[in-house]
């Protein structure tokens, strides 16, 4: 193992990504909750919706009020994704600073998605990202089934690269590489990581967005640290999955890839263990035990003894 120095970002999508598959509909309070507990357990961004039609997405029915009512911490950044103009007016008239936005790499997924080609949903894309930049909103362009797709398999890397080497000559801030479907594996993860490092700017950062349907979701985020990057998704729990997906399941967990990063010597600022609660909470009110695996694991006497010394227990 190597070049495991320095922080890293983890970005919580578990008010977005981990709720808009569910038919359990959460009120606002209840969000404002969940994103208190994120908050004070030190993640650094949080994606908090999406702008989106709630005739598709129910859960996101409260995105422009939810950025109304929280109550900015130092430190900490507020995202949302947009797909298209209407989202990014709506996310404008509420101050959202940073956004994501992207387009899927598979024709399949991306007409399922959005009732476009991939040619035609980049060519989409675009004037709503120009007009963020133009606003001074933060802009990350992500690629969805990047890794792979749940109804063609492989992707052609070629067609990856070429997609980021347009959205970087735009001046986005931030690529993010989405595994929609969850089929990467630890050797593609690290080679793509690579190659999209060699064809982008050196002023464009690189994330990762990674999910754990056949269980590699922590590997892959190892090999995406040993490829030099520093920026991932998580979500509490490990809920999520795409709604498009056949079979897709969640995300990896924010307190497994905090823990995980410590295990390496990496800081992320969060203090996992403070996410065990919320994670409870939100076990309860989903009544199933979520997919995330360090807040099931019962802390050992000699670690509790640890923690009392940190101010922790």
């Amino acid at each position: 193992m190597h070049n495991f120095r320095g922080s890293v970002l983890i970005e919580d999508e578990f008010l977005r990504d981990g709720l808009q598959n569910e038919s359990h509909l959460f009120t606002i309070e209840q969000k404002l909750n969940f994103l208190s507990d994120l908050e004070n357990a030190g993640v650094k961004r949080i994606q908090v919706g999406s702008f989106v039609h709630p005739k598709w997405v129910p859960q996101m029915v409260d995105t422009d009020e939810l950025f109304t009512r929280l109550s900015p911490h130092d430190g900490v950044i507020y995202t949302a994704l947009v797909l298209n103009k209407v989202g990014l007016d709506r996310a404008l008239a509420v101050g959202v600073k940073h956004l994501s936005m992207s387009v899927s790499a598979s024709e399949t997924h991306s007409m399922k998605n959005t009732n476009r080609s991939v040619d035609e949903a980049r060519a989409a894309i675009a004037p709503t990202i120009e007009k963020a930049l133009g606003e001074g909103v933060s802009v990350r362009a992500g690629i969805q089934s990047a890794l792979g797709c749940g109804f063609e398999g492989k992707i052609p890397v070629d067609r990856v690269i070429d997609i980021a080497r347009s959205f970087s000559s735009m001046g986005v801030q931030e690529i993010n590489i989405a595994d929609t479907a969850g089929l990467a594996n630890p050797r593609q993860v690290f080679d793509i990581c690579l190659r999209l490092r060699d064809a982008i700017s050196s002023d464009t950062k690189l994330s990762l967005h990674l999910h754990d349907t056949r269980g590699l979701g922590i590997a892959n985020m190892v090999a995406g640290l040993q490829a030099g990057v520093r920026i991932f998704d998580a979500a509490l729990g490990g809920l999520g999955g795409c709604p498009f997906v056949p079979e897709a399941t969640g995300n990896i967990a924010t307190e497994d890839a905090a823990f995980a990063c410590e295990q390496l010597g990496l800081n992320t600022g969060i203090d996992w263990h403070a996410l065990r609660a919320p994670v409870a909470k939100a076990e309860a009110m989903l009544d199933r035990r979520l997919p995330g695996r360090v807040s099931h694991v019962p802390t050992p006497p000699w670690q509790k003894d640890e923690l009392v010394g940190a101010g922790v227990g």
